[in-house]
């Protein structure tokens, strides 16, 4: 017998004359309603949940749109390399992790022990926040506040009472988590934003190295572990550069259609140009082996090591011509960018002037919402493109016919709840509690399909994260991959879709 069959068999066997109180009701009639009315209500609810079409599945390879967006306007595509054209395999976290920990161990003399710590691949996700007073990894929402069941101290869950007591306030202070400077990098909050994907395996070897030391009782300043993870990962990228050049086939995602991709734009007449902070040997390896030895005849200007978000701030820094032969900058004054021709930092205003593109005419993707695409945005008006590698898991997650049904009986259990809260008969308020105690269950199941510790990177379990919120702020459109384009026309529009606001519809299913 299938469960709408057994929820209408229990339904009509409900031999009471008491009748739900209509949504209309008034307060008083609530209060005194019985168990029994609540009985009948909730299987109701749920008949009609079940019966419920479900919502259809979403595009993995869609492009999605924060704000409008014509194609037909833009005439200048570019680039950033890393998590953007060159997509990683999971090795590279391992890879960047093992030479962290080797750095904390020969340079800043940790424990040897750290060394039997491996790496956690699925335990951390982008866009968390480190809290570096307090030593604490937490994710919070668009709105400041802590996710409660998100927040560790190294490998262990913190509980809702000591985060309670820690904060004081589910709500962060605004001075408390975002830099009060315009150069992100620079940062004088006591919260860090971990929003790129490099910062994954950073945060895996924080979590661990915190976790050995809690374990063996030795006493540590969270602050000065967190910056010594962090510059143990950072000054390990070089050597990571050496390897992954000599083993490129084991690092980087292969991607044929980036070559047809390029092809098209030009066909179009479109410019192209990549800037990037990874240096050339690094980026021409990679390259070579997404699109081919020619890969930079694709580029009207290629710039390396741009250092940015300082290469979209600074007004005064020289760009140099890079010889590749010798592996060095050239001194010779840059009058003007040619193709086939490698530079090396600069600013934006430089590529700017020397090629006048400018505004709404240029499109630029990258993955990281700080130092990829604020600036551009705001201070240079071009439109920006987000490549977030972790929408294909998310959307898959979304698309399973078994999350989708817990969404919607989520969404009317939580109108059922809301409806009935004022009763005041002691086996109703029993009754109120078992919806409530399932509705949490139903929550934290939902947060745990995408991952068990922090839940999905895009929402908390109701709201939009930290990261979401700072996307949407800064990307017109988002997707997976770069090649997702190729779905689309050179001449497409990209519409945002109409948001429900809570005073519009009391449900999102209908």
């Amino acid at each position: 017998m299938h469960s709408h069959q057994v929820v209408r068999k229990l339904l009509l066997s409900l031999k009471c004359e008491a009748v739900c109180a209509p949504k209309t009701s008034s307060l008083l009639q609530q209060r005194y309603l019985s168990h029994v009315s609540l009985d009948e209500a909730y299987l109701r609810t749920k008949e009609k949940c079940e019966s419920k079409k479900l919502p259809q599945d979403v595009n993995v390879k869609g492009v999605f749109a924060c704000n409008e967006l014509d194609l037909k306007e833009v005439k200048v595509y570019g680039f950033d390399y890393d998590y953007t054209l060159a997509c990683y395999k999971p090795s590279l976290d391992v890879l960047l992790y093992n030479l962290g920990r080797e750095t904390l161990i020969n340079k800043y003399k940790y424990p040897k022990g750290i060394a039997k710590m491996e790496y956690k691949p699925g335990f951390a996700v982008r866009g968390l926040h480190y809290d570096i007073e307090k030593g604490l990894l937490l994710k919070i929402d668009s709105f400041l506040q802590i996710q409660l069941g998100s927040v560790y101290r190294g490998l262990s869950p913190v509980s809702d009472e000591e985060v309670l007591r820690l904060y004081k306030n589910r709500i962060i202070p605004i001075a408390y988590v975002e830099p009060q400077t315009k150069n992100y990098q620079n940062v004088t909050s006591k919260m860090v934003h971990l929003a790129d994907l490099f910062s994954v395996p950073e945060m895996g070897l924080l979590c661990n190295v915190t976790e050995y030391f809690l374990q063996n009782h030795i006493d540590f300043h969270p602050e000065i572990l967190f910056r010594d993870v962090k510059n143990s990962v950072q000054s390990s990228h070089p050597v990571m550069h050496g390897i992954v050049e000599k083993n490129v086939a084991d690092y980087l995602e292969e991607n044929k259609d980036i070559k047809n991709f390029f092809a098209r734009l030009i066909a179009a007449d479109k410019k192209l140009f990549l800037v990037t902070n990874s240096p050339y040997h690094f980026v021409n390896e990679g390259m070579s082996y997404l699109v081919g030895k020619d890969w930079t005849s694709y580029f009207d200007v290629i710039i390396v090591q741009a250092r940015k978000p300082k290469f979209f701030t600074d007004e005064s820094r020289p760009i140099r011509l890079y010889d590749e032969g010798t592996n060095t900058q050239l001194w010779d004054r840059v009058t003007k960018l040619d193709k086939g021709q490698i530079y090396y930092e600069g600013t934006v205003k430089q590529l700017q002037d020397m090629t006048g593109w400018s505004g709404q005419r240029v499109l630029y993707f990258g993955d990281h919402p700080y130092s990829d695409l604020a600036d551009v945005t705001l201070e240079h008006g071009w439109r920006t493109g987000a490549i977030i590698n972790e929408l294909t898991h998310e959307i898959q997650m979304l698309n399973d016919p078994e999350f989708k049904q817990d969404c919607n009986w989520l969404q009317m259990l939580t109108q059922l709840i809301e409806d009935y809260q004022d009763v005041e008969n002691p086996e109703s308020q029993a009754t109120l509690r078992r919806w409530m105690d399932e509705r949490d269950q139903l929550r934290h199941k939902s947060k745990n399909v995408f991952n068990k510790q922090f839940g999905s990177v895009f929402r908390t379990f109701h709201n939009p994260t930290y990261f979401s919120r700072r996307l949407f702020r800064f990307a017109d459109i988002y997707t997976s991959n770069i090649t997702n384009l190729l779905n689309y026309s050179v001449n497409h529009t990209f519409y945002p879709r109409r948001g429900v606001m809570p005073h519009e519809y009391s449900s999102y299913f209908v």
